[in-house]
């Protein structure tokens, strides 16, 4: 018969597994309407009377509204999750982002629908954004609570490794589509397939997500009177951490502009439009960039148990400046080996910068405003940083013939990110139980 030790190290694997594969399949969802996005739907969602300029921000926009509901996500399940617990959240966020997925898939175009056609694309495109929005602090706060002593950090880029392999599983299935498709059967119904392709995803992660445990910080506060679930948690949060919440948000806001770069489909688009790269080309290299970003990304939550969050961090954001610089040089070589390592060297950088963010945000906040915490800290960082990045990486470039602004834009932003980091207190390792002294003090000014 097992004992107690092994049935728990059993289940924090199982929470570990379930967490970064449903995680991965949401984000397969999501980038992969990014990735359509700039290659297909500018030319068949929206009126063939627009410039292809105009065509390509405006698509990109599409992408970005998104993030502008995440926060109404992050809302709804941060306080569900703090109320009624992580792991119905997870359920809930999975069916929504699926079933808009699939419908996508069988939209019509706009040659068929007319102006309906971009409405409804946009209107599912929203259903994924709230979905998005509450489906990450719950899947955060489930790894890392569930996590052995200091390896919080490991185990919290758990879900973190849900992005990169959602991006990696995006555009594998895309260039397969792709290399077994002509051009026009591709542009008429070949992208539907990996949206249609999300329906088997959904069973399969909701059978995983079903069988993990709910969290034991949440699941003490439930049984003991004296440390019950807070009846208003994102007022409590407002009222306490408001400057917590909006200096954390930089932190990630600076990793997000520039992961968004592949994400959220603006490389593909300019380097098939603009550098002159092949459509598969390009994705082999997004996918090889997916690889580099899951290895850093799990590097940086092992480090980051070492050496402290913070210092991970700082670490990363000098990778990721060095990454800005390299990025669009190598790009506009128009060489496949070139842009290959420069997305490469990029994801690197956007690795170090994100492994360690379940562990970081799960120890800023007490229990009981934890979940709400973290899901709106993460949902207003997607807006600062992520949201509009490849719209205004398209309209720089269309305003300035090039992509200089464009690499200042990036550095720009992880600065931003470096600086913010440096006004937070490391709290790597600080006790998550409802029983932890609710600590102020985690401004770096404040002692």
């Amino acid at each position: 018969m097992p004992s107690a030790s092994t049935l728990n190290a059993r289940e924090q694997r199982r929470v570990v597994a379930g967490t970064t594969i449903g995680t991965a399949i949401e984000w397969y969802d999501y980038f992969l309407y990014a990735a359509v996005a700039g290659l297909v739907f500018k030319q068949v969602m929206f009126s063939p009377e627009m410039s292809p300029g105009l065509a390509t921000i405006v698509s990109f926009a599409s992408v970005g509204i998104s993030f502008l509901f995440r926060p109404l996500g992050a809302f709804l399940a941060g306080y569900c999750a703090d109320r009624f617990g992580r792991r119905a959240v997870l359920v809930a966020t999975l069916l929504t982002m699926g079933i808009a997925t699939v419908i996508i898939g069988v939209l019509p175009t706009y040659a068929t629908a007319g102006a309906a056609a971009p409405i409804m694309l946009i209107i599912l495109r929203i259903l994924q954004g709230i979905s998005a929005g509450g489906e990450w602090g719950a899947a955060a706060l489930l790894s890392v609570e569930h996590a052995p002593a200091g390896k919080r950090g490991l185990y919290g880029s758990g879900p973190q490794l849900g992005a990169p392999l959602g991006l990696l599983l995006s555009s594998v299935v895309l260039a397969l589509v792709s290399a077994f498709t002509t051009e026009e059967t591709f542009m008429s119904y070949g992208w539907r397939i990996p949206f249609l392709l999300s329906a088997v995803l959904i069973v399969v992660g909701l059978f995983i997500r079903h069988s993990v445990e709910e969290s034991p910080v949440y699941s003490t506060m439930v049984e003991r009177p004296d440390t019950a679930p807070a009846t208003n948690p994102m007022g409590t949060l407002l009222r306490r951490f408001p400057l917590v919440v909006l200096i954390a948000s930089l932190v990630l806001a600076a990793n997000t502009a520039s992961g968004y770069m592949t994400t959220g489909g603006f490389i593909q688009s300019y380097a098939t439009s603009s550098a002159g790269l092949d459509r598969g080309v390009v994705l082999s290299a997004v996918a090889a960039s997916a690889v580099g970003w899951s290895l850093s990304t799990v590097a940086a939550g092992v480090i980051s148990d070492r050496i402290g969050r913070k210092n991970t961090f700082i670490v990363g954001f000098i990778v990721q400046l060095l990454g800005n610089l390299a990025l669009f040089p190598l790009v506009n070589t128009g060489n496949a080996a070139a842009f290959t390592a420069g997305l490469v060297i990029m994801s690197l950088g956007i690795g170090l910068t994100y492994g360690q963010i379940a562990a970081y945000y799960a120890e800023l906040y007490p229990a009981p405003v934890r979940a709400s915490g973290a899901s709106i800290t993460y949902a207003l960082a997607s807006i600062l940083g992520g949201a509009f990045a490849p719209t205004i990486a398209a309209a720089l470039t269309q305003s300035t013939g090039g992509t200089a602004a464009v690499t200042a834009y990036l550095v720009a932003m992880t600065l931003i990110g470096l600086v913010a980091t440096l006004c937070l207190r490391d709290r790597t390792n600080v006790d998550l139980s409802p029983d932890a002294a609710q600590d102020r003090s985690i401004l770096a000014w404040h002692h």
